[in-house]
């Protein structure tokens, strides 16, 4: 192997040759000072479908983004032809911090989080009451998931007509989580829109639901045909079928009045990625009693200082049953 001195002559060093002929990599990256800002509405095999303004745009990730993902909800940079024609393609430079992020892995076990939704302001839990019934520990890990990425939960139960929910309330009524009942006949008439609209106004919502509650058929009643054709052809949601929802789908409630993200059905909801030690902050009367707790306390083993605390009646009991309930829902399996 040649060695170099100090004093080596320019012609005695070999340059590798650019076989692509491309200009070499760098570190700086340009400002894209023209990019113009969109929202992504849905992501399908490296095309993200884009409204910028009142257009739809198809758009691919820049390279200099490298690993960087952006997912449904995300509000995005975008360079190119943004006129929205046929056949045209921008890029997404840069993704903008998101203030919310609604997040799951494939079990427990499974290492690798997924990204569902991005800059949500509130997760609507749909649930049956009956056919299929009610899963509380998937509602369980939904309220954890949101708690965990910063969204307002909601509880929005169907089916009341089969089965009466207050045995269901019960287990979220110290949670104080707004929720809303409806019918099958509300659902299929959409009576059931107005009455979760009211909740839903001014505000980004993601739906989550496993497969036959009635999610996919409760956002066909609030978003009407019209402001469907704001997202062309990527509106997969039809109503008909056991799982018509095969990626989120981000959809404009009308009037301007805010959006809805329908999700796929789900039948595992994994909680890996989840520190129990942010759980807590959503029972903000709970956490000053957290104070002489051991170092890395669960909440729930006998030197947790919250048992003193509500002892001494600071805190309603049933809250502490709560936020327990809710730590010991990554041990469990949903169908428990």
């Amino acid at each position: 192997m040649r060695r170099y001195g100090k004093h080596t002559d320019e012609d005695d060093i070999r340059s590798r040759p650019n076989r692509k002929g491309n200009r070499p990599r760098t570190n700086i990256r340009p400002k894209h000072e023209e990019a113009v800002e969109g929202m992504v509405l849905t992501v399908d095999r490296g095309r993200l479908t884009c409204l910028v303004d009142d257009r739809v745009v198809m758009a691919m990730k820049a390279r200099e983004l490298g690993r960087k993902a952006a997912v449904v909800g995300d509000r995005v940079d975008i360079v190119g032809d943004l006129s929205g024609e046929k056949d045209t393609l921008a890029r997404i430079v840069r993704i903008s911090p998101r203030t919310s992020v609604l997040r799951r892995t494939a079990d427990d076990d499974d290492p690798y989080e997924r990204v569902v939704v991005a800059n949500a302001d509130q997760l609507a839990i749909v649930t049956a009451l009956a056919d299929p019934e009610p899963r509380p520990r998937l509602i369980d890990r939904c309220l954890v998931a949101a708690f965990d990425g910063g969204l307002t939960p909601l509880l929005v139960l169907t089916k009341s007509d089969l089965a009466q929910p207050d045995k269901l309330l019960e287990l979220y009524g110290h949670l104080d989580i707004p929720y809303v009942v409806t019918s099958r006949e509300e659902l299929e008439r959409g009576g059931a829109a107005d009455v979760v609209r009211e909740h839903l106004d001014g505000k980004i919502t993601a739906f989550v639901g496993h497969s036959g509650v009635g999610k996919t058929t409760l956002v066909n009643t609030l978003v009407p045909v019209e402001q469907r054709r704001v997202t062309g052809h990527v509106n997969a949601v039809t109503g008909r079928g056991r799982h018509t929802t095969t990626s989120a789908l981000a959809l404009p409630l009308a009037g301007d009045a805010g959006w809805v993200i329908d999700t796929p059905g789900v039948r595992s909801f994994g909680l890996h990625h989840v520190d129990p030690s942010r759980v807590i902050l959503a029972f903000p009367d709970l956490v000053p009693g957290t104070e002489g707790c051991p170092r890395a306390c669960s909440h729930d083993e006998p030197d947790c200082a919250l048992d003193a605390w509500v002892a001494e009646g600071h805190a309603d009991p049933a809250r502490l049953y709560s936020l327990r309930r809710l730590l010991s829902t990554r041990e469990r399996t949903e169908g428990d």
